[in-house]
């Protein structure tokens, strides 16, 4: 009689950790560029975490667990008075960021928003560069945290390219925690080993389902489920700073790893075929790729597959606004993930909803001209029914080129188009955006859109004085690049 037996030999690191580890440790950042796009990156996101301020929805997840917390050199929640430990600042500033959809964007076989990292990285580099001043250190600089941001951004970003997981049912934010692992390990100070261990705990975790984003369970968890997986990425960092021991195989080990339980097809009786079994693929090396493409959301507080139907119907509003009783219907054409994530119809229960709902997104900026974070509130839409009206008019459909266009590295468009018909049988033009103003491919027209962007944010907290002193710091690429981090975020608090 035969034993049956698992063969105990313990495996050397999974290879992408290894190159992910390696990445964070060896690579140099010489690409004026990326660090010049970091810098705006940084502005833009932390002005969105301004703005989310406003909403109570979001401000009643903040501040410490137990009230009342003192935690020596606490990392601090900008346009706040919060000082917390870096895992609940983590929280607190990557649920400020995402709470609006209004920061940069990552789209590809993956989707997600790659400044959801700053969340861990600024918590963290806050904290340590207090802390080291107190020990006669010098500090943490800005550098080291728009670094830290190319770095994170650029892990997300090419573990998205190839690297379907919401075909699994999985969220985005599995790729936020493994590249803010990677990051606040580093800043941490950790060794390659620590990393390694660390990265393997990020995806050992128990991962976040989409069910949240989707119809009919659309709800506002996903507007902090990153600063979720970014606080646990700065807990996980810690635990492996403290010689906690990693799963090598975390990923590629037979029946019990990431790949064979969740990222692999399984037939009915559970059973894995070799065909069916799936790995990682990187397309390419890490480097600053990510950062110098990365999508800015300038013009709308809306989910990014959405952004060019909204400038499509902003640019249609003149047309149809005194005709709204006269619509016959409304064609929009766009693209495959567009269609997958956000096309919905019927009755849409809250803010997160609708800000996740192509046809919303193009009914209001069709009817009013604009789309703000305002109009997602349930006491705006209560009182518009138009809106409504405008959406069960709708049809949406898929251009092939569009789908094409949107995954092809050197266009990666994204792409919408809106018609409207008239029951007298006269129509508009067919208006097509294919490249939203946050494109690489529009950055001379964005980034003074980004800048005033971020001038409206920041006078929604600061006075006059404060606002021109952060915005010219920000302006400064020397000047931001140079000043320790405690004293910028210093500059923040309320």
């Amino acid at each position: 009689m035969s034993a049956t037996f698992d063969l105990n030999e313990r495996p050397d690191y999974d290879q992408v950790l290894q190159e992910i580890a390696d990445y964070v440790l060896n690579f140099n950042v010489e690409s004026q560029e990326a660090l010049d796009t970091a810098r705006n990156c940084l502005m833009d996101t932390i002005g969105c975490g301004l703005l989310a301020l406003r909403f109570p929805e979001c401000t009643k997840h903040l501040g410490p667990i137990v009230e009342g917390t003192t935690v020596p050199y606490g990392a601090r929640v900008p346009g706040t008075s919060f000082r917390l430990d870096p895992v609940k600042a983590a929280w607190d500033i990557g649920c400020i960021i995402r709470w609006l959809d209004y920061n940069d964007t990552w789209l590809a076989a993956e989707w997600g928003h790659p400044s959801d990292n700053l969340g861990g990285i600024l918590a963290v580099a806050d904290h340590l560069s207090q802390k080291r001043v107190a020990q006669g250190k010098p500090p943490m600089t800005m550098r080291q945290v728009l670094e830290g941001m190319i770095m994170a951004h650029e892990i997300q970003g090419v573990l998205a390219l190839e690297n379907s997981f919401n075909r699994v049912g999985l969220d985005h934010v599995v790729l936020v925690k493994v590249a803010s692992t990677a990051v606040a390990a580093k800043l941490m100070g950790a060794n390659r080993e620590q990393i390694l261990s660390a990265l393997s705990h990020a995806w050992v975790d128990g991962q976040s389902l989409r069910t949240y984003r989707h119809a009919p369970n659309a709800g506002s968890r996903k507007s902090w489920a990153a600063g979720d997986a970014t606080s646990r990425a700065v807990r996980l960092a810690d635990i492996a700073m403290r010689g906690e021991m990693g799963i090598p195989g975390v990923l590629s080990a037979p029946q019990w790893g990431f790949y064979d339980v969740v990222f692999s097809k399984t037939n009915k009786d559970q059973t894995l075929k070799p065909e069916d079994k799936r790995q990682f693929s990187l397309p390419q090396a890490f480097g600053s790729y990510v950062m110098e493409n990365i999508l800015f959301k300038i013009s709308f507080p809306a989910e990014f597959h959405a952004q060019t139907a909204a400038e499509a119907a902003v640019r249609l509003h003149p047309e149809v606004k005194d005709r709204l009783d006269d619509i016959d219907r409304v064609v929009i054409t766009t693209h495959e993930s567009a269609i997958r994530i956000i096309s919905k119809v019927g009755k849409l229960a809250n803010a997160a909803d609708r800000d996740h709902c192509l046809q919303y997104m193009a009914a209001v900026p069709l009817i009013f001209g604009s789309l703000t974070a305002e109009h997602y509130e349930d006491s705006f839409h209560e009182t518009h029914p138009i809106i409504d009206e405008i959406r069960d008019k709708m049809e949406v459909v898929e251009d092939e080129r569009y789908t094409r266009e949107y995954l092809e590295q050197d266009k990666r468009s994204i792409a919408n188009a809106i018609q409207v018909f008239f029951k007298d049988g006269s129509s508009t033009e067919n208006i097509a955006v294919e490249y939203p103003i946050g494109h690489r491919r529009r950055r001379e027209a964005g980034i003074p859109l980004l800048e005033d962007k971020f001038r409206s944010n920041l006078a929604t907290r600061f006075p006059p004085q404060r606002c021109e002193q952060i915005f010219d710091l920000c302006a400064d690429q020397e000047s931001l690049e140079a000043i320790p981090v405690h004293e910028f975020v210093e500059l923040f608090v309320i």
